[in-house]
């Protein structure tokens, strides 16, 4: 007998990505928006102006395109300037859309008094991170609610679940219903808490600068509050709830719980994300005493622009922000990022039932520690547990034609040198064990940065954006490999590359995080995913869905050119339907909620 599991044995326990969205330093994510924008040099001129109608209204500039135009009707792609503000002001770049002046940065110099005491000056200094991949300048989400001074995370949060709600085409409303309330759950957190002034930061600075703690710093501080927002005011969700965090693993921990609640049938929906927001100049700081981050002169010695002759022409030429992330190139260091991405999971009978969109579906996602460590920053044996065993998993279940010849892996690629000969190693000799010849490896941080908690949510949008358009998104940042990465049996994309998105099924995801924390997940393709619902069907069920389906795409479609045009309010309810204990009915056999369709029961 094989050891391969049937079709109809996989497809119970399918976790299919039925709506996604979000915001990174590239814009919006649903509907590939923010994917188009990194590849932006590989698309037509359709797809050109398509997405930066979208950036424009991430960055505010919808109205100023309308009414300022000499040419109203003239698209943003032929408005040589307009077009150039928005490439220059997206991904990573020098500092432009953040709250603090990385010129001046506050700090205090102690010294001694007349009296002998020891007092403390307050004076400003030149941050030595001059760039990160910040959201696109002139995005803030404080202005698209009434955020009640929520920290910055908590805005993110609440802009990337109602972008992902929205983007499945069907009311959050109508996918409810069709579940019992403790089916659906929510797991979503960052992996630094909220630590800008309105969260723990504030909290914790607030006696030393003289001001008043507040009432929300410390609860709204915490790290699984992304979940708390999504629940209470987003989805007024009663079902499971929390974050398990991981350090730059965090996403895919939270993906591996909801894998796991969708295949036991515990859950039939969940809303998995992460929000991280980082750029404060304390985080600066601290990962930058860590040596871990790219900092401005580091970057111009890479290129040589500060010759130890002055008189030389090149010290007078500008920094390469833009470049500043050069996984498995030559590198000095990390490039911090913000980003909210979630994403709506969904079993195979409600994607049927609803005909819900389909955007690919997990496999599987594998955790694995180090073990015993010298440095509890130093990468471990965790990750080559964790890849092997999603190899071997996507093997048995889409076959070995498709592992070796049909799969590519979105790489953690930090851009720090240990980094890149550690992972490159561990792909190298799995590659071995596997038998892949040119595996093709690329890694989005060399547009999005880290996001830390994030950083495997923005390989997921990215996954699912290249099997859209039939792009793969090559390290362009970098123009050559380094001399210590390992390259046997690799191919690492260095420019942006169209393929046939039936040609690869499977998308590898790997994380390596700080203190040991390792995940790998395999990503099944929107056609594969089909093809294996289409096999558990009957045709007249499947021709069902398909004719639900093409109106859920229209919903969608029309969500999305609202949004682009400014037509659409986050989905945020501030004290709507809240629930009091004479809103529920009990009995031995389980609990009704006034509301809610289906009961809970015992």
């Amino acid at each position: 007998m094989s050891n391969h599991p049937s079709t109809a044995a996989c497809q119970q326990k399918a976790v299919i990505i039925t709506g996604y969205g979000g915001l990174s330093a590239a814009g919006r994510s649903s509907f590939g928006h923010a994917f188009n924008r990194i590849v932006f040099s590989a698309l037509n001129d359709t797809q050109q102006d398509t997405t930066l109608n979208s950036l424009a209204q991430v960055m505010g500039l919808t109205e100023a395109h309308h009414n300022s135009s000499s040419h109203p009707h003239e698209s943003l792609s032929k408005q040589t300037e307009k077009r150039q503000y928005m490439l220059n002001h997206s991904l990573i770049r020098q500092w432009d859309n953040v709250h603090w002046d990385p010129n001046n940065v506050p700090f205090h110099i102690p010294f001694i008094d007349n009296n002998g005491e020891q007092c403390w000056k307050l004076s400003y200094k030149k941050s030595l991170v001059q760039s990160a991949a910040q959201t696109p300048k002139g995005f803030d989400p404080a202005a698209l609610y009434s955020s009640h001074h929520h920290p910055r995370g908590l805005q993110m949060a609440v802009y990337g679940a109602s972008d992902a709600i929205h983007s499945t085409g069907v009311k959050w409303e109508t996918l409810s219903a069709h579940v019992k309330p403790d089916q659906i759950a929510v797991y979503a957190g960052s992996a630094m808490s909220q630590l800008d002034a309105q969260g723990l930061g504030g909290m914790m600075q607030a006696g030393v600068l003289g001001k008043r703690t507040s009432s929300k710093q410390c609860a709204l501080g915490l790290a699984q509050m992304p979940a708390d927002f999504v629940n209470a005011y987003v989805l007024g969700n009663v079902g499971a709830t929390g974050t398990m965090v991981g350090a730059c693993a965090t996403f895919l921990y939270n993906l591996k719980l909801a894998c796991d609640d969708i295949r036991s049938g515990k859950r039939r929906i969940v809303i998995v994300g992460t929000s991280e927001a980082p750029l404060e100049p304390e985080i600066v700081e601290g990962y930058n005493a860590m040596t871990a981050l790219i900092t401005e002169k580091k970057l111009r010695q890479l290129d040589g622009l500060d010759p130890k002759n002055k008189d030389q022409s090149s010290s007078s030429k500008p920094t390469p922000f833009d470049s500043a992330s050069r996984p498995f190139a030559d590198n000095a260091g990390f490039t911090l990022g913000e980003s909210a991405q979630f994403f709506v999971l969904c079993d195979q009978a409600l994607t049927l039932e609803l005909g819900l969109n389909v955007h690919g579906s997990i496999g599987d996602v594998f955790i694995h520690a180090d073990g015993y460590k010298k440095s509890i920053s130093s990468p471990g044996v965790g990750n080559y547990i964790t890849l092997g065993k999603a190899m071997a998993a996507a093997k048995q279940e889409v076959g070995e034609k498709a592992l070796k010849v049909g799969s590519y892996v979105h790489a953690h690629g930090s851009s720090t040198p240990q980094n890149r000969t550690t992972e490159s190693e561990i792909f190298s000799s799995l590659a071995a064990a596997f038998k892949i010849t040119d595996w093709p490896i690329t890694a989005i941080k060399a547009h999005l940065g880290h996001s830390l908690s994030s950083a495997s949510a923005d390989q997921l949008f990215a996954t699912i954006g290249a099997w859209s358009i039939g792009i793969l998104p090559g390290i362009t940042t970098s123009k050559k490999i380094a001399e210590d990465v390992s390259q046997d049996h690799l191919r690492f994309i260095m420019q942006h590359e169209t393929f046939e998105p039936q040609s690869k099924p499977i998308a590898f995801l790997n994380a390596k995080g700080f203190g040991g924390n390792n995940a790998s997940a395999y990503i099944m393709s929107p056609h594969t995913t089909h093809s294996r619902l289409q096999q558990s069907c009957t045709p007249q069920q499947w021709s069902q869905y398909l004719q639900q389906n093409n109106q859920v795409q229209q919903q969608a479609k029309q969500y999305d050119e609202q949004m682009s045009n400014n037509q659409i309010t986050l989905r945020y309810q501030f004290g709507e339907g809240v629930l009091e204990p004479q809103d529920i009915a009990i009995n031995d056999q389980g609990i009704s909620i006034k509301g809610y369709a289906h009961s809970i029961e015992f």
